[in-house]
Formats: C-alpha cells, structure tokens, sequence
C-alpha cells in the first residue's frame, strides 16, 4: 500500500515594518507586498489544499494571494502567533531582540519579563500543528508564520532547526516538509533560495 505523506509549507512573513502599529497589526513594506507575489507565484502549481496562518497580519498578507488565487480561505489559529517576547503586544528592535533570541535558544527555561520561553511557545505551537496534520493528513497545507515559532516547529521534528538556522532564514522564505504515516520528517526542501532572488 502506498504510504500517505503529508506537506507542509512553512511560509515565513515577507518584510515588514518595524515602526508602526503592535506585533499583531504591522503589514508588509513595499517589498514585502512584491515578495508576496513572488510566494504566490512559487507555490502555485504545488497544488496546496489548506491554508492557515498566524493571526498576525504580516503572515496572513504573505499567504493572501496566493490563497485567493487557488479559491480557498485561510484558516487563523492564534496559537500559530509569533513567540512572545515582551507582553502587550510591543514591537521590539532587532538590534534588542536578536541577542535575547540566542539567550532564549541556549536555555529553554529563559524569557523576558511577561513573554514566553522557548519551551512555552514550542509547546503550544507543536500542538496546533500536530492537530492540523491530523485533520488534513495526506495533504498539502501551506502555514502562514514567522522566524522564531517556525524554527521552533521544524525544531519539533528534527533538532537541526536551532537558532543558528534561524539567523540565516530570510523574509520570505519557505520550507517544504514532508512527514510520513507516524509524522516523522522525512524531507525538507527550501524553495525560496531556489526560486527566488
């Protein structure tokens, strides 16, 4: 019997500003919103049953077209957020983030005051994502999502995603995981380096 494989395409943000609105509300920059289309147009012929995405609209925009284009919604879980770094929704610098980043990475236990810790937010992520394979076991699902929980996700299924593949992952970017019958990985392919600029 053929085994059934189940796709995933971790679809992280395009470019997006750091100067306005919270973490939950920023869009895309310029770029961000031409990276899009360029998403768009790598995935298209994939041939992509489900669309779900982070809450935030960063990662709902960089799936939008794309989910148009194929006829289909894009379904919102709030557990697929970006980890929180600081509470209340506030935008943090990279130049302040990514330091703690690698803190967070090297002692799961380790959070700013009010955000979560590494574990936390793998935790919660992992579960949403075991319950939407679970669902659409055998298809092809496209996840709309960011830098630190994705890494964290992949991380769930290979130890190889750590912070240091985190740091060299770009906006956009994509990932295309396979997993077998018993969710193990059994295949990951990034397309944005192949088919992009």
């Amino acid at each position: 019997m053929e085994e059934v494989i189940t796709t995933i395409y971790m679809v992280r943000h395009g470019e997006s500003p750091k100067t306005e609105g919270t973490e939950r509300s920023r869009g895309l920059t310029e770029k961000g919103k031409e990276d899009a289309r360029i998403v768009a147009d790598i995935l298209q012929e994939e041939g992509i049953d489900t669309f779900v995405s982070s809450p935030y609209s960063r990662a709902v925009l960089t799936l939008e077209g794309l989910a148009k284009s194929q006829g289909k919604e894009i379904h919102v879980f709030e557990d697929l957020r970006e980890m929180v770094f600081v509470p209340g929704d506030r935008i943090v610098a990279n130049d302040e983030l990514y330091p703690v980043v690698r803190r967070m990475f090297a002692d799961a236990a380790y959070s700013l005051p009010g955000g979560e810790t590494i574990a936390v937010c793998q935790e919660r992520a992992m579960r949403v994502l075991q319950q939407i394979v679970h669902t659409h076991r055998g298809k092809k699902i496209a996840i709309g999502t960011h830098g630190a929980i994705m890494t964290l996700m992949m991380g769930g299924f290979d130890s190889r995603y750590d912070v240091d593949f985190l740091f060299q992952t770009s906006k956009p970017d994509i990932y295309r995981m396979e997993l077998n019958e018993k969710d193990e990985c059994i295949g990951v392919q990034r397309m944005w380096k192949v088919a992009a600029r």
